[in-house]
């Protein structure tokens, strides 16, 4: 009998948590905590692909590339998307690694650089609304908007930033190989990020793009293509809530796609961190997915024994 397959997306503050110095060092050691994890799932019976976030790394890549601006010409967002998802799939891997021949569990894992299709005219590419890279001070960020043509906002009082598109991807390139690695018992680690934003152009060939693809869209579309059976999203809370962050607050434990849509309608979850994880799960169930959990990190043993976590299922 074949292993059930299994997808975990997790956000990159996984390997560099807020208020940390951002040495690899530190990066790595909050990685090996993950891989326990990730070793923890494979046990339990699951072939295993694992997609992370990249938020405050590839944030990190571009405040170097501003500084070192005036020696070094700056690289386009999907190229930093490639970069970390080399580096943060080598520590992942390094880690998992280590992990599994600690536990005496013979298994490969690898990395692939996945190119994630968006459609050019997606309605977000006429609207930027992703903030990144670092704050500038209202000259530069003038400068910028005429040299470079970026998109610039002021944000929270603290200076302004690049704005970009958020399209929602529509394919993966290497799919075929995903499924086919996995399915041979190799633990794979893709779409870092949400995966280098790419695109179709006139002539059928693929183009990079200046876009950030959010993770859990890709992770949803990665679950429906290699037909997993479980797909876990960790974040900061151990249960989705009803009210969440007000005196009637109310843990859910389980939510059909109906309830899950009702509430989206209710404004329920906020944008930028719950809706598009609850909007995930809901494309994977509808796409022929079988269930999804979401939790923290910290409650993951106890939502796949269902004692934690909150399930999202058809009916």
């Amino acid at each position: 009998m074949k292993n059930k397959l299994a997808l975990i997306a997790f956000g990159g503050n996984v390997m560099l948590p807020v208020n940390s110095k951002g040495n690899a060092r530190e990066q790595y050691k909050n990685t090996k905590k993950a891989a326990k994890l990730m070793a923890y799932i494979i046990k339990k019976g699951y072939e295993l692909i694992i997609v992370h976030g990249n938020g405050p790394q590839v944030g990190n890549i571009l405040i170097q590339m501003e500084s070192a601006s005036n020696i070094i010409p700056p690289l386009p967002i999907d190229v930093c998307d490639a970069m970390t998802e080399g580096s943060m799939g080598y520590m992942l891997e390094r880690a998992i690694l280590n992990e599994l021949r600690k536990q005496s569990i013979d298994k490969e894992v690898v990395t692939l650089l996945t190119q994630v299709i968006v459609d050019r005219e997606d309605s977000a590419f006429t609207k930027p609304s992703k903030p990144i890279g670092p704050f500038y001070n209202i000259f530069r960020s003038q400068q910028l908007k005429k040299e470079s043509k970026w998109e610039m906002v002021e944000d929270a009082g603290r200076g302004f930033r690049r704005v970009v598109p958020s399209p929602k991807p529509i394919d993966i390139v290497p799919k075929k190989s995903i499924r086919t690695l996995v399915e041979k018992g190799t633990v794979v680690i893709a779409a870092g990020g949400g995966g280098i934003p790419v695109y179709i152009n006139s002539m059928g060939y693929i183009d990079g793009i200046e876009a950030v693809i959010d993770k859990d869209f890709a992770s949803s579309l990665i679950a429906k293509e290699a037909g997993v059976d479980l797909f876990i999203i960790l974040t900061g809370v151990d249960r989705v809530c009803k009210n969440f962050g007000k005196e009637n607050q109310e843990p859910i434990k389980v939510l059909n796609i109906n309830e899950a849509n009702r509430m989206l309608s209710e404004g329920q979850f906020p944008a930028g961190s719950m809706e598009p994880k609850i909007k995930a799960a809901i494309d994977y169930i509808n796409g022929g997915g079988k269930e999804v959990i979401i939790t923290s990190a910290d409650k993951l043993k106890a939502a796949l024994i269902g004692r934690s976590g909150t399930r999202i299922v058809r009916v």
